[in-house]
């Protein structure tokens, strides 16, 4: 408890002020950074005696209270919370981390979270990340494919893999006395994988043509080239599967010289989650991982990671024989380290979402997905389903909307989005906030008892984006101590008068341009 509150106090001093230039602004770089984030974020309420012993206690460990809302005197943790299951931390003598979390049951989800993904490639080996990913199940040094395949299929094994823009997860779902098992298997893959060149030939079928498929999901194309448009000169702005032409020319070499670069032990995290003893798990992934390297290596090292430039800008794919328009609208936001980013977490929840079959919709809290689902002069709906996204990165984030609509409604679906952004600025009030923490708090439960792959994603996830796990306690003190104002000046911050990123697809002769889309960032009040 006392490292991670040390680690915290030290990491303030980095968490500057967002300064939001536009239209192009640099973020997260250390050179940008400056002592005025103590002056913008620090408050004039101080953490009252009453509530000390919940820090002192250890509960709410890292919980800035400079930062933080005005937690109430009489502010208490849920008695429940204090006791679910804490999650236990080891780090190897090669910096690698493991972390368990024990419950009752039959069985355990193992995971190993590593700090890579399509933003630490270069231009020409951008899509390395996700190849390697198909790569490990191709056969190891001691095993063949046939081997691994059919020592997986004994165990009952449930085995995959992800890659995102920051990190690249694989995990096993075994029974609890195949645990062992379990740590070898993922250790073989990502330690003694031979990648035969005549297996990647073979691989690049399959990755094109899972490409062909990503191509055809409209809501893929989309986020994709949001990212490109908002982070045009950054490695944020590459798709993670990588142009058609980087795979087709992918060779060994491409793939040894990403993981010399990223798979290193002080960039990896082990975790279990299940019926697994804390001891015994670290004895066996020490012994197992014991030949991970500790420090990059090869030409594809990068000694400092690129900033993220985000860009205001808009671009639009325009196919009116889709009959349908698909639209995201975003502003840069916050990192997932930045004291202000469970702000933006209760800002997503107020704008809420909508689909056509969920007719409810039409009384949300949210104006806008209220309008959207048919409360409107219209009285019909104007999008066939919308959600309100935000997608955090270590220097980096955005906060948008995006929704699906007929291409006659798209004017009228874009006024309301543009509107419930100023009403986050103008209008955000206590009743209103409350009812969407209540609503991110019941998200995360659910999601969390939705199964052990859940909690082991969770308990991954933080050890790589915080460093430690955060209890349920201190998430929710840190929801809890977003109100009103906090809310208020986050939005006016991050989205009043700010340039945006646009991405659409299909029908688009209705949406505005940009010029428009701007200039609705804003409001007069007098």
């Amino acid at each position: 408890q006392a490292s991670a509150a040390e680690r915290d106090t030290q990491r303030s001093a980095s968490m500057s002020a967002r300064h939001l230039f536009a239209p192009v602004v640099r973020r997260g770089a250390a050179a940008v950074r400056t002592a005025s984030a103590t002056r913008r974020f620090a408050s004039n309420v101080s953490a009252s005696a009453d509530i000390e012993h919940l820090y002192a206690g250890g509960l709410l460990t890292g919980f800035r209270k400079a930062y933080c809302g005005p937690l109430p005197p009489s502010y208490t943790v849920d008695e429940a919370l204090t006791k679910l299951p804490p999650t236990k931390v080891t780090s190897l003598s090669n910096g690698m981390r493991v972390a368990t979390e024990k419950t009752p049951g039959e069985s355990v989800c193992v995971g190993v979270f590593i700090k890579s993904g399509s933003r630490y490639e270069t231009a020409e080996s951008n899509g390395s990340a996700h190849f390697l990913e198909h790569m490990f199940f191709k056969g190891s040094k001691n095993k063949s494919q046939g081997q691994l395949e059919l020592e997986i299929e004994n165990m009952g094994c449930r085995l995959n893999a992800y890659t995102s823009r920051e990190q690249t997860v694989y995990y096993a779902n075994v029974l609890k006395e195949d645990t062992n098992k379990a740590v070898d298997v993922l250790a073989e893959m990502l330690l003694n994988s031979t990648f035969d060149p005549a297996a990647i030939e073979r691989e690049k079928n399959t990755i094109l043509q899972e490409m062909e498929v990503v191509e055809r999901v409209e809501e893929e194309v989309v986020f994709d080239n949001l990212h490109y448009t908002a982070y045009q000169t950054s490695p944020l702005g590459r798709t993670i599967l990588g142009p058609e032409e980087n795979i087709k020319n992918m060779t060994r070499d491409h793939i040894v010289n990403y993981i010399q670069a990223n798979y290193v032990a002080p960039r990896m995290v082990v975790v279990a989650a299940g019926n697994v003893d804390h001891d015994a798990f670290t004895a066996q992934v020490a012994k197992a991982f014991a030949a991970t390297p500790e420090q990059p290596s090869g030409p594809s090292v990068i000694d400092e990671q690129a900033p993220a430039w985000f860009t205001g800008s808009d671009i639009r794919v325009r196919d009116d024989d889709m009959g349908l328009a698909h639209v995201a609208t975003a502003f840069e936001a916050l990192e997932y380290d930045h004291p202000d980013s469970f702000a933006t977490m209760v800002m997503q929840a107020m704008l809420g979402s909508f689909d056509a079959s969920m007719p409810s919709a039409i009384h949300s809290s949210s104006q806008m997905t209220s309008v959207l689902a048919g409360y409107n002069s219209r009285e019909y709906p104007l999008v066939q389903s919308a959600m309100a996204f935000n997608t955090q990165y270590s220097d980096t984030g955005l906060l948008g909307v995006y929704y699906v609509t007929e291409t006659d409604k798209v004017m009228e679906a874009q006024w309301a989005v543009m509107k419930e952004f100023q009403n986050l600025c103008h209008n955000a009030d206590d009743h209103l906030v409350e009812i969407a923490k209540t609503q991110l708090k019941a998200t995360m439960v659910n999601q969390l008892d939705s199964g052990l792959s859940q909690v082991c994603e969770d308990i991954g996830r933080q050890m790589l984006n915080y460093g430690r796990r955060m209890s349920l306690a201190e998430t929710f003190a840190r929801i809890d101590a977003v109100d009103a104002p906090t809310i208020r000046r986050v939005a006016m911050e991050l989205c009043n008068d700010k340039c945006i990123a646009v991405s659409a697809k299909g029908g688009l002769s209705s949406l505005p341009d940009y010029n428009w889309l701007r200039r609705h960032t804003w409001s007069l009040r007098y």
